[in-house]
C-alpha cells in the first residue's frame, strides 16, 4: 500500500466504472467535483475509441481530462470530434500492409476493422461489423482498409479482426510463426484479435499520463477488473482490483474494492483518495 497521497487516478471502463447494465457508477459521479476541487485528475483508459469513450466521460463530468483510447495507442484531450493529441503510438505501416495483404489472401472470411483517431473504417459491412456497431453505437466508413495504410498522413492506431473463434485462433497461432517485430497481436475475446504497436499497453499509458501530469507513480491509483489491467495495477503506487475481477487479478493487486454493481470505484476513491 502506498503511504503517499494519491494525486492521479487512472481507471478502466467496462466492468469497472460501468455496472453490468452498462450504467456509470452514480456515486462516482458525485465524487468527481470533489476530486476536481482537490485537483486530482480522473483519467479513463480503455480499448475503446475516442467516440466510444466520450459519452461515458461526459456522463461522469470529466471535462477535458485526457482519455487513453485504444489501450493507450492514442491519448487525447478535449472534444473527441476536434481533439488535441497528447500522446500517440501508431502502427508501423510497412508491417501492417504486409499483414493485411496476408489476411485478405489466407483468411478471406475475417472481418477487418481499422481505427485512426476517431474514425472507424471497415472493409465490408458484414455481420461482425453490424454486431460491433450495435455494441459501440458507432457507424463505420466502408472502404478498402489498405487505403488509410497507404496514406502517409493518416496514423493507424488499432486494427480489430473478427470471425468465428477457431478461425481467429488459427490466425493468431499462425502469426506467432511470422516476423512482425514492431506489432503486437492479442486476443481480447475468443473471436476478437486486436493489433497495436508493440509497446502499447495500459501500463505504458500509465507511465506517460503520470509524466504528463508530473506525478510520481507512487502517487497514482489505478483501478481495473481484468488481466489486461494487471500491469497498470502492479506499476501504480496503489493498484485496486474490482470485487468482480478474477481471483488471480485480485491476489496480485495491492487492494480490492467492491464489485462494479456495488459502486466499487466510488468506494475506492472515498477510502484511499478523499481521506
Amino acid at each position: 500500500m502506498t503511504n503517499q497521497a494519491i494525486r492521479l487516478i487512472i481507471s478502466d471502463i467496462d466492468g469497472t466504472i460501468l455496472d453490468d447494465q452498462h450504467q456509470v457508477d452514480s456515486k462516482l459521479k458525485d465524487m468527481i467535483p470533489l476530486l476536481n476541487r482537490e485537483k486530482i485528475p480522473f483519467v479513463l483508459a480503455s480499448a475503446r475509441s475516442p467516440l466510444g469513450m466520450e459519452p461515458i466521460a461526459r456522463d461522469l463530468g470529466l471535462g477535458d481530462n485526457p482519455l487513453a483510447c485504444y489501450n493507450g495507442a492514442l491519448v487525447i484531450k478535449g472534444d473527441p470530434q476536434a481533439y488535441e493529441t497528447i500522446i500517440e503510438h501508431p502502427l508501423y505501416k510497412k508491417e501492417i500492409r504486409t499483414f493485411l495483404e496476408l489476411v485478405k489472401t489466407e483468411f478471406p472470411s475475417v472481418s477487418i476493422n481499422l481505427y485512426s483517431g476517431k474514425d472507424w473504417i471497415a472493409d465490408r459491412l458484414d455481420k461482425w461489423v453490424q454486431i460491433e456497431a450495435a455494441i459501440t453505437g458507432e457507424q463505420p466508413m466502408i472502404q478498402n482498409v489498405l487505403m488509410p495504410v497507404l496514406d502517409v498522413l493518416m496514423p493507424v492506431h488499432k486494427l480489430l479482426l473478427i470471425d468465428q473463434a477457431p478461425i481467429i485462433q488459427k490466425l493468431h497461432d499462425y502469426l506467432q510463426t511470422l516476423d512482425f517485430p514492431k506489432t503486437a497481436f492479442y486476443l481480447s475475446k475468443d473471436n476478437y484479435m486486436e493489433v497495436t504497436a508493440k509497446h502499447v499497453s495500459k501500463e505504458q499509458a500509465l507511465y506517460e499520463i503520470a509524466q504528463h501530469y508530473q506525478v510520481p507513480l507512487e502517487q497514482v491509483m489505478t483501478i481495473g477488473d481484468n488481466f489486461n489491467d494487471l500491469p497498470m495495477l502492479r506499476l501504480a503506487g496503489l493498484g485496486v482490483a474490482m470485487g468482480n475481477a478474477p481471483e488471480a487479478v485480485k491476489t496480485k493487486a495491492k487492494a480490492v474494492t467492491k464489485s462494479n454493481n456495488e459502486h466499487g470505484v466510488a468506494e475506492a476513491v472515498e477510502k484511499y483518495v478523499l481521506l
